[in-house]
């Protein structure tokens, strides 16, 4: 694993709304938890279930994004190649898990 550090701070409010989102799937999944635990029907936990993983990969979208538009624009303007290199890394391995 890489042990590159960002040299510039994200938005606050950006970052409040991908906390504000990962809270909502959270709990999301914390009520298919319970729906689980309730005996539910399967074919209901499975749609609900869904709906968290895409909860949670929009949430990994919206901080790919984030990162191509600053961290990656800040990294190429201080020639931090090891930055691109990590890009490609963190894409193979949310991709691998999608």
């Amino acid at each position: 694993m890489s042990s590159h550090t960002h040299k510039h701070h994200h938005d606050p409010e950006h970052i409040r709304s991908i906390s504000n989102r990962l809270s909502k799937a959270i709990g999301h999944l914390e009520s298919v938890k319970k729906m689980v635990e309730d005996d539910r029907d399967c074919s209901e936990v499975l749609i609900q279930l869904s709906a968290v993983k895409s909860a949670i990969n929009n949430c990994g979208k919206e901080i790919l994004k984030e990162h191509i538009s600053h961290c990656i624009v800040h990294a190429l303007e201080d020639g931090d190649e090891e930055a691109i290199i990590e890009l490609n890394e963190a894409i193979d391995k949310f991709m691998k898990n999608s």
